[in-house]
Formats: C-alpha cells, sequence, structure tokens
C-alpha cells in the first residue's frame, strides 16, 4: 500500500515539499486545487469518500461560510452561509471538539435548512464532520461523505486522522499568513499616526459589503467560494499606500489642488510597494491568492471608462475584485456620516451608483447585487458602526 505520509506531504505551503515530488509551482496552488489533489491521494487510501469539504467560521457574525470543497459524486453547494447557533449539532461538535458520525444520513437528517435538503438531493449515506481549530480555537468544519452506508468505520476514521490534520494544517497556515499581513499593515498604519483616515468599522463594513457582492456574482461569472473568502479578507488593504500621503494632503478637509491630487494617487503605487515588502519579509510571495490582494491594492481606483488610475485600465481589463471593492468602498462613504455631510440612505446611496454607473465609472453588476440585497447592506451598516461618531 502506498504510504499514506509521503502522498500527502506535497500539499502543506511552506513545508519541505519543495524537496520532494514537486517544485515551487505547487506551493501557489490554489487551496481547492490542493484539496482536490489530496481527495485523489486519500482515495488510494479510503475509496468511499465521495466528499471532502471546508467550511469556514466567522466568528463576528457566527456564520458558516463554504470555503474549498472536492466532490466526486454530486454536486458541490457554493456560496452557502448558515449561523452555527442554529444548528444544536453542529454547536456541539464545535464547543466539544469532537467529531461526529453519521451512519445512515437519509434516516437520521431532515430536510429544515437549505443545506440538509441539498446533503439528502446528493445521496450520501454517510458521513464525518470533524471541526477545525488554529491555535485552540475553532475556525469550521471538515465534512467527509460516502454514497456507501456506515462508511466510517473507526479504522476508517483513524486513516483520515492524518489527512484531516493536513488540511486543518493547510488552512491554519493560510489564515496565519493572512493575519501577519493584516497585523504589519496595521503596525504601519498606528506607527504613522494614521488611523482617523479610515476607521475600523469603515474598514469592516467595505469588506463585508465585498463579500456580499461577490458571493451575489458567483453564479454568472464562476466564482469560487475561496475567491469570495479571499476578496472579504484582503478588501481592508485597499488603501494601504495611504499611510505614505502626507496629513496635510490626506487630512485636508476641503479639495485638493491639481498637485496634491496627483500626490495622492501616489498612494496606489506606494501600497504594492508596501504589500510587496510584506509578502517578502514574511516570504509569502507564494501565498494563494496573493494575485487578488495586489489586484484590490492596485485596482481599486480604476474606472471602467478608462479616466481612473494609476494604469487608465478600461472594462474588464480591471480584475473583478477590484471592481467589487471599489464599489463597496464608494458605497459605505456614500452611506457614512462625515464632518461635510450626513450618512445617505440605503436607497439615496444607490442611485448615486447607478449615477456613476451610468457615466462610466463603476460596473453595473455589483451596483445591482448591492441593491439586490439592501437589507443585508443595511444590517452590515448597524454592525459595524464606528466606535466615536464626529
Amino acid at each position: 500500500m502506498t504510504n499514506p505520509i509521503a502522498l500527502t506531504l506535497n500539499v502543506i505551503p511552506g513545508s519541505s515539499s519543495q524537496v520532494v515530488h514537486t517544485g515551487e509551482e505547487e506551493l501557489s496552488r490554489l487551496l481547492n486545487d490542493r484539496l482536490s489533489q489530496l481527495h485523489d491521494q486519500l482515495l488510494e487510501l479510503v475509496p468511499c469518500i465521495d466528499r471532502i469539504a471546508c467550511v469556514l467560521y466567522d466568528d463576528d457574525s457566527d456564520r458558516l461560510k463554504t470555503f474549498v470543497n472536492s466532490t466526486r459524486s454530486g454536486e458541490a453547494i457554493q456560496g452557502y452561509e448558515f449561523p452555527l447557533k442554529e444548528s444544536a449539532s453542529l454547536s456541539a461538535i464545535a464547543s466539544s471538539g469532537r467529531p461526529r458520525v453519521i451512519d445512515d444520513i437519509q434516516a437520521v437528517v431532515k430536510p429544515n435548512s437549505p443545506h440538509s435538503s441539498w446533503l439528502l438531493e446528493q445521496g450520501y449515506r454517510s458521513s464525518l464532520t470533524v471541526p477545525l481549530t488554529d491555535q485552540g480555537q475553532f475556525i469550521g468544519f471538515v465534512f467527509y461523505d460516502s454514497c456507501q452506508l456506515a462508511a466510517f468505520t473507526p479504522i476508517v476514521q483513524r486513516n483520515l486522522g492524518l489527512f484531516t490534520r493536513l488540511i486543518n494544517m493547510t488552512i491554519s497556515n493560510e489564515l496565519s499568513a493572512v493575519r501577519s499581513i493584516m497585523a504589519s499593515a496595521q503596525v504601519a498604519r498606528d506607527f504613522a499616526h494614521l488611523r482617523d483616515f479610515e476607521t475600523g468599522g469603515h474598514l469592516d463594513r467595505m469588506a463585508h459589503t465585498s463579500r456580499l457582492i461577490a458571493r451575489d456574482l458567483a453564479p454568472s461569472h464562476g466564482l469560487s467560494d475561496e475567491f469570495i473568502e479571499h476578496v472579504f479578507l484582503f478588501a481592508p488593504l485597499h488603501d494601504i499606500g495611504k499611510i505614505g500621503i502626507p496629513d496635510r494632503i490626506l487630512l485636508k478637509p476641503g479639495r485638493l489642488d491639481p498637485e496634491e491630487r496627483q500626490l495622492m494617487e501616489t498612494h496606489v503605487t506606494l501600497g504594492l510597494e508596501i504589500i510587496d515588502k510584506i509578502l517578502g519579509e514574511f516570504a509569502l510571495q507564494d501565498l494563494p491568492d496573493s494575485d487578488v490582494l495586489r489586484a484590490i491594492v492596485g485596482g481599486h481606483h480604476e474606472q471602467l471608462d478608462g479616466s481612473g488610475y494609476p494604469r487608465g485600465l478600461r472594462g474588464e481589463q480591471i480584475p473583478l475584485e477590484a471592481r467589487i471593492v471599489a464599489v463597496a468602498d464608494v458605497f459605505d462613504a456614500l452611506t457614512s456620516r462625515r464632518p461635510y455631510k450626513p450618512a445617505w440612505s440605503v436607497a439615496e446611496a444607490c442611485a448615486e451608483l447607478n449615477r456613476l454607473v451610468a457615466a462610466g465609472k463603476l460596473d453595473g453588476a455589483c451596483v445591482a447585487a448591492i441593491e439586490r440585497h439592501a437589507d443585508e447592506v443595511a444590517a452590515i451598516g448597524a454592525r459595524h458602526q464606528d466606535a466615536l461618531a464626529d
């Protein structure tokens, strides 16, 4: 029998896999691709595994979010979120840290949620659910499903233990890398004493709004849950380059003159330089979807008619993630109170966004996504209010 340890070494980012079967290009594979590769290897040891799926837990909203999956039988469920508190069984697994086995899904699971209904429709007969942790904190679940009854015997569970740890380690490594980037960016902001130019509430709101837009566009644009999550994680870094802009310009209450505007616009290039520096410092150049991070930082001020900066990109030359963040950023600026204006309503902000769409500035699909979820974006605004009012 093939040694499962030898098979799985090459899927751990940052491990000694660089000197085993694969080269450095393996490190740049997306997590979904790595999980699919791992599934191939797992089937040599446990042939009855028809699906592996990982969901992440957002402590802020108490919601589980689909993230990555490898589905060999049935159709994958994507773009799905579910409050953890609404599932007593999953809440128990998360709090106890102990896995759960269901030997006969059809006999136990009831179609009382979209996920349960989907699970029954796929024809899976048994499942194993294992909690994922990072530094002792619950971060999500890995689900194993089989089309066989009672597939997850004690022996199979033991064989899956190594693979689960590898999956956990891979996800934890990426989340740790993202935290390192975010922490470095925050230190830079604090050091420069520029926290006032973008409040924590603004960053949270536009990140959640960016994810909402991406989730809405997923079916029409073929976006993966992994892409959606990276847009959410990286959106708060969009204006990191502003830490290099002098206070006299950054905090100027009135309109900027042409020379000041030109200097302000350099924050995009500065932002890319800062991100590349951080990635280099932490040896994270091969972080999965670092291209999404760079696209957000480098492209969120581009406009569809080519009038944006720094490159004057047009239409779909602008990466979708940058178009998403641009709309979320403008929307939050409009609906937030400022010293020079009151907060606009969601309807008023959408009207202005549509004016900018008609003028060729913003992506209409992204704006339509906000309109379709007006209640959700209003809830995001209420949940992430700025700590200090002006």
